[in-house]
């Protein structure tokens, strides 16, 4: 009667491989895929295979790996700690699998994972956390579980807190994107779950608010009293205040922090303070919210530049930056942030200057939004456009045959 053997599930551990010798034998797709990960593990890797692909080939050019170019030979895995064996020749890994057995090498078979003695999970990794997963013989299964923690680990859905790291306080400027939740990077929504304090813009991703834990204090920059301060004045105290009690604090800016979002205003605040400061850069409504539209901010034999500027000042007005009759003479893309108010002052400084006055033009209400709406115009109809339609901030004005280049979306 055979025996009966009981399946027993694998062993999982972590390979402390750097300055040890792992040999891997073969070099095409397999190899390709898991020396990038021995290298970074600080592996002492000897690669044996007549050829390589390129990538390989690449890796052994640059020193990453010792290339011997020969097929495998009885006594290759002396010294090793760690083999995978990836050939195309079924005798030779037979022989090499045998071999580490014999050395007692642990020993990863491509090619039949039931003659192996190791088994290479499915791997990931988000801030300094490594994560493995093995689901026996179902290698898409591994990946996709896998990517579900690695995934929820970087966005914060997956709240994971540090107990042996200490806690360093400080700020950081995350810019939100610009309106739509799902477009905050992926660093920034981590640091919002981490975060103890967060003070967040009108304009940042509201939805994201209501994703963060209790304890988090949640605080609206509009409604920081500054009495004898200016507004921001007031907001960069209060920066440097839950700072300085220890607190880790986000900064939450709609779009790019230094996007019009006087973003490096309150960096130089918590620098003169000491206090550390992060920059997350976000997704700018400059060109996010057109694309959502349907409005590329360039096109092959339309435009090939674009300009963004800030429309809150008037044209007229002294304190106006802008050079308005430069940008008139522009052959490509206007954008005008902050510039509802003043659009009319606006297109009749642009034509006043040169722009011909039936250039396509759009207004992007609450862009990326479930709120969005799209308003066309021209130029010379541009101011009229946005009072007849109620047009209300925010939202981003685009001028230029860009418009026009593409099916409506609304």
């Amino acid at each position: 009667m055979a025996e009966h053997v009981a399946e027993h599930a694998a062993y999982p551990v972590g390979l402390r491989l750097s300055g040890r010798r792992v040999v891997v034998l073969g070099a095409g797709q397999v190899a390709q895929r898991r020396l990038p990960s021995l290298v970074a593990a600080g592996a002492d890797v000897l690669l044996i295979s007549p050829s390589a692909t390129p990538s390989v080939e690449a890796m052994a050019d640059a020193g990453e790996v010792r290339w011997e170019r020969r097929r495998y030979q009885d006594g290759d895995l002396d010294g090793a700690w760690y083999a995978l064996i990836s050939t195309d020749d079924p005798e030779a890994n037979a022989a090499a699998s045998q071999e580490a057995e014999d050395r007692r090498v642990w020993c990863v078979r491509s090619d039949d994972a039931e003659a192996a003695t190791a088994w290479t999970p499915a791997t990931g990794r988000s801030e300094g956390v490594t994560v493995a997963v093995l689901t026996g013989r179902d290698p898409r299964r591994s990946a996709a579980v896998r990517d579900a923690i690695v995934e929820g680990l970087r966005d914060g859905s997956l709240a994971a807190p540090h107990h042996r790291r200490p806690h360093t306080p400080g700020v950081s400027l995350v810019g939100g994107g610009p309106g739509d939740p799902d477009l905050i990077t992926v660093r920034g929504r981590r640091l919002l779950a981490e975060a103890d304090v967060v003070i967040a813009d009108r304009l940042g991703p509201r939805d994201l608010l209501a994703e963060l834990p209790p304890h988090v204090e949640v605080i609206d920059a509009a409604k920081i009293p500054y009495g004898r301060f200016m507004a921001q004045e007031a907001i960069n105290n209060a920066l440097i205040e839950h700072a300085k009690a220890g607190k880790a604090v986000v900064r939450l800016k709609g779009g790019d922090p230094f996007v019009f979002g006087r973003g490096m205003e309150e960096a130089q605040a918590l620098a003169e303070a000491g206090i550390p400061c992060t920059v997350v850069p976000g997704i700018s409504s400059t060109i996010s919210v057109p694309g959502a539209a349907g409005i590329p901010v360039t096109h092959r034999g339309v435009a090939h530049e674009f300009t963004v500027v800030s429309g809150h000042v008037a044209p007229d007005d002294e304190r106006s930056l802008v050079d308005w009759p430069s940008l008139a003479k522009l052959r490509g893309t206007l954008v005008v942030l902050m510039g509802v108010e003043n659009s009319g002052a606006i297109a009749a400084k642009l034509i006043a200057h040169g722009r011909p006055a039936d250039t396509p033009a759009a207004v992007i209400q609450e862009g990326t939004t479930a709120a969005q709406r799209r308003v066309d115009a021209t130029l010379a109809t541009l101011g009229e456009t946005v009072r007849a339609e109620g047009v209300r901030p925010p939202a981003v004005i685009v001028i230029g045959e860009v418009v026009a280049v593409a099916p409506t979306l609304r």
